[in-house]
């Protein structure tokens, strides 16, 4: 539906109308063949019924409307027109393409966004100030988001599902490979292959981390502070077939012949710039698996890596 002719100043061409609705092109296209002008509204709900052209009934589809000239956007554009919101005391006058603008910021505006003033913090539009209830309106907001939590935390508790029903699977499919592996060499290999991509792949999940006090490495930390960052381990998704390795080497008693005692630390300091350690999430304590550091002297590393617990100095 194209505006209203009234709204207009002065004369506006016939070239200007809509020959469907008789207002002034609102975003016009045009006939490829007979270059008949109409708003995009009109003409579309025009072709749903016949695909013809209303003027002189030659055959055009939707596909085949193309915009108007821009000498005719030029013509639309410089017409004057008074303000939508006329009737609410808007007197302003302006050029047709500065009118979009103009309802964006005008005062007279019925649905212009407004902020509640009684303190709820809302945008509501103009003339519904005069009814808007805080109170009301944050509980209705409030159980809007509730329910959207609500179906939230049902996918999300549907989606463990799934992932728990993977992990049995996957864990079965583990078992089978182990057992495959004692009776049968490729087998073995296959299984072997697997577990090491498996750590790697855990390994690039892990956040890269920085050693700022190798003074503060605790070399016999007791059964409750290995617990502690076993199960943090754990928690990451450390391959099961490691786990009890890696807690095995961080004890100074598994540690390889380069940190086996605090002289030989000592004198290796400078060796451990070398690691490329990663956080285990949450603690204060990195991960200096082999994987990672094949760029490391052999007696500065054991398989499947070190786990090293500090006091402080972990960023």
């Amino acid at each position: 539906m194209g505006f209203d002719i009234k709204r207009f100043k002065g004369d506006v061409d016939e070239e200007l109308i809509c020959p469907i609705c008789s207002g002034v092109l609102e975003d016009p296209l045009q006939a490829p063949a007979c270059e008949h002008a109409f708003c995009r509204a009109c003409i579309t709900e025009w072709i749903s019924r016949q695909p013809t052209c209303p003027v002189d009934r030659q055959a055009v589809t939707a596909s085949q409307l193309r915009p108007v000239p821009r000498i005719l956007r030029n013509l639309l554009s410089r017409l004057c027109t008074s303000c939508d919101n006329a009737l609410h005391g808007c007197n302003t006058v302006l050029k047709l393409d500065s009118l979009a603008s103009h309802l964006v910021e005008c005062e007279f505006n019925p649905k212009r966004p407004m902020p509640c003033e009684a303190g709820c913090g809302l945008v509501i539009p103009k003339d519904e100030l005069a009814e808007h209830n805080c109170v009301r309106e944050l509980r209705a907001l409030i159980a809007t988001h509730q329910g959207k939590l609500n179906d939230y935390e049902q996918e999300l508790a549907e989606q463990r599902l799934v992932i728990n029903e993977h992990k049995r699977e996957l864990a079965l499919l583990k078992e089978f490979m182990r057992a495959m592996r004692l009776s049968n060499p490729s087998m073995r290999a296959l299984a072997d292959q697997m577990e090491r991509e498996e750590v790697v792949r855990w390994a690039n999940s892990l956040a890269r981390a920085r050693v700022t006090r190798w003074g503060g490495m605790i070399s016999t930390p007791d059964d409750v502070l290995q617990m502690m960052i076993k199960r943090s381990l754990s928690e990451s998704g450390c391959p099961p077939h490691i786990i009890d390795d890696l807690m095995e080497n961080c004890h100074e008693r598994r540690w390889p012949p380069g940190l086996s005692s605090l002289e030989t630390r000592q004198n290796n300091r400078r060796l451990y710039e070398k690691y490329v350690c990663k956080r285990v999430p949450g603690k204060q304590a990195v991960l200096v698996l082999h994987c990672d550091n094949t760029h490391v002297d052999e007696h500065m590393m054991v398989e499947p890596g070190l786990v090293m617990i500090f006091a402080h100095g972990i960023e």
